[in-house]
């Protein structure tokens, strides 16, 4: 990941997401006037990024669909108190975390992070950019201990730590609205990529080296 790309998506709120912000009031202003089939183009809209978030905090797929159909029938039946302090997009995302947060705490969960899933662009996250200049003649063999000692690694992590994590290096948001969704200041979800960053390099030093 580029220090450009890290840069924009901790300073701002690009102007796509803006306009998109904009879109989804509209059709909530339609939602909350009585047209309840307008509620359909958020789902279709925003079910595949929901689905996905809650899959990196909870690894199962039945789980997912389930606290993903969860997320959206409390969206909708909370509308209504949709005030647009924040974007939809950033209220759906705080909903879907929340229940997520619930679910897990009930059943005592962990998530496994998926190696493939934020190195899927063919560069590094930046939480594990140092493991992957490690030299090895078989880098097979390396990406699956990597994979393994990874989840151990990401286990360890508090729900908190592991939301932003995700968040910010799977779903690329910025900082800004990871707070917003989050609820905390933006210095708190830096300090919680930073802390997270250090116990995963521990967790991993000898891959390090």
């Amino acid at each position: 990941m580029s220090i450009a790309k890290t840069l924009d998506r901790t300073i701002s709120v690009s102007p796509e997401r803006a306009q998109e912000a904009s879109t989804d009031l509209a059709i909530v202003r339609r939602v909350q006037e009585g047209d309840v089939a307008a509620f359909d183009r958020l789902i279709l809209k925003y079910r595949e990024r929901i689905y996905s978030v809650i899959y990196n905090l909870t690894g199962n797929r039945e789980d997912t669909s389930d606290l993903t159909q969860d997320s959206f029938i409390k969206a909708f039946q909370s509308i209504n108190r949709f005030r647009a302090n924040s974007s939809f997009f950033t209220w759906l995302y705080r909903i879907a975390v929340n229940t997520t947060l619930t679910f897990l705490r009930k059943n005592k969960l962990r998530r496994f992070l998926s190696f493939d899933k934020i190195n899927e662009d063919g560069e590094s996250a930046e939480v594990i950019d140092a493991l992957v200049t490690k030299s090895h003649s078989d880098r097979d063999a390396l990406r699956r201990e990597l994979q393994e000692k990874l989840n151990e690694a990401f286990q360890r992590l508090s729900f908190k730590h592991r939301t932003v994590v995700t968040l910010f290096e799977i779903d690329q948001l910025s900082h800004r609205e990871i707070a917003e969704i989050m609820g905390c200041s933006e210095g708190t979800v830096r300090s919680r990529l930073h802390y997270a960053k250090q116990e995963l390099q521990s967790q991993l030093q000898d891959y390090l080296k």
